[in-house]
């Protein structure tokens, strides 16, 4: 898997890979939505070294646990259930066993996102039914206090039947955390906010904000590790947007706009999940209907990407994807097919490659991973 490894990118790995180097497996959680078999957040762990998943069992049964964060520590997991909507902290025990921390707050309106402050000291949640970013303090405990703060996006843009309104569709924290940043499909805008984390509130910085093409609809972003690029998926015209960052004022430039989708593709999809690779060289983002991974290489100066590859994900709907912390494996939760497939990930041309691996659950949607040991 590994071949012609550039001396930079070895270097690059090592500093940037969480995971010890006598780690051999991870923890991994699972989101899903229930009714259809699923009874809520599933836990298996995932074998570093051949790419495969022990048996998978129930950590917790919440209604609707879409999508997970991690307290730093990664003592403690949060995940929003889309409905009834709700935002909820678990401890998480040595089996994988998730156990509720406190009573879930007051605040999150049809939310789809949660995020956690890189000190630990704040959890936000995007609204896209209340088309809103809520702030959370976080205990001691990990625990989540009363609600903090509560920012109201206004708008609407050319999408009658999906832009009739604001709908906060991801949050993400800078690498300092020093500013969040919130896509929001409905107003195709970023909004950048300036973050007190001892507060736990946020400032708005419209004059940072980033404007995408009317009708993009952006969904998710995800920052380089360097910090200098924020990278926009947006949902509805399937496209790239890269943004220059300034780190000082929290303001968005686009410098580059790209399709996910291959030349001349004309069915209907929609894109879902953007993950930038841990050596910062490649960008990944997911599209559901043509059901595929795209592949990009990123030039480490300009932050600029070039398409390399796009690849079938071996499902029905990709709605999110992970690449474990050492670079290695890229796994997607494929919705619409029960099933999460695996991909080892080519480190010298980020190129993915099918392993033949995968793992049987009803509706995946959100892949968060624990180290051990």
């Amino acid at each position: 898997m590994l071949r012609r490894l550039h001396p930079l990118l070895v270097l690059l790995l090592t500093a940037m890979a969480p995971l010890t180097t006598s780690a051999q497996s991870l923890r991994v959680f699972i989101g899903t939505y229930t009714g259809t078999g699923s009874q809520g957040i599933y836990t298996t762990t995932f074998d570093l070294k051949k790419g495969t998943f022990s048996a998978p069992t129930t950590a917790a049964e919440t209604p609707n646990p879409s999508f997970l964060d991690l307290s730093p520590d990664l003592k403690v997991l949060y995940a929003v259930n889309e409905s009834p909507s709700g935002v909820r902290a678990f401890s998480i025990g040595e089996s994988g066993r998730l156990e509720p921390l406190g009573t879930p707050p007051e605040g999150a309106v049809g939310p789809c996102d949660v995020a956690v402050h890189p000190g630990g000291h704040m959890a936000v949640v995007a609204n896209y039914g209340g088309g809103s970013v809520v702030a959370f303090p976080l205990k001691s405990d990990g625990s989540l206090g009363a609600r903090s703060d509560l920012e109201q996006h206004t708008g609407k843009s050319v999408n009658a039947k999906r832009q009739e309104a604001p709908h906060a569709h991801g949050v993400t924290f800078s690498r300092d955390g020093l500013h969040l940043v919130v896509p929001d499909l409905g107003i195709d805008r970023v909004k950048v906010y300036a973050v007190d984390a001892a507060k736990a509130s946020l400032t708005p910085r419209p004059a940072a904000d980033l404007s995408v093409e009317p009708g993009s609809g952006p969904r998710h972003a995800a920052f380089s590790r360097d910090g200098r690029q924020l990278y926009v998926i947006n949902e509805l015209l399937s496209t790239i947007t890269v943004a220059d960052f300034d780190a000082r004022t929290g303001g968005l430039r686009a410098t580059q706009t790209l399709s996910t989708l291959p030349a001349g593709y004309s069915g209907l999809s929609t894109t879902a999940e953007i993950v930038v690779h841990p050596s910062d060289w490649y960008v990944y983002g997911s599209n559901r209907g043509h059901d595929s991974i795209a592949v990009f290489r990123r030039n480490p100066k300009t932050g600029a990407l070039t398409w390399v590859e796009v690849i079938p994900t071996g499902g029905k709907t990709p709605r999110n994807f992970a690449i474990t912390p050492d670079g290695a494996w890229l796994i997607a939760a494929n919705q619409d097919s029960d099933t999460l497939t695996v991909f080892a990930i080519d480190q010298a041309s980020g190129r993915l490659r099918a392993s033949g691996h995968s793992l049987s659950l009803p509706r995946p949607v959100c892949v968060a991973f624990v180290a051990r040991e």
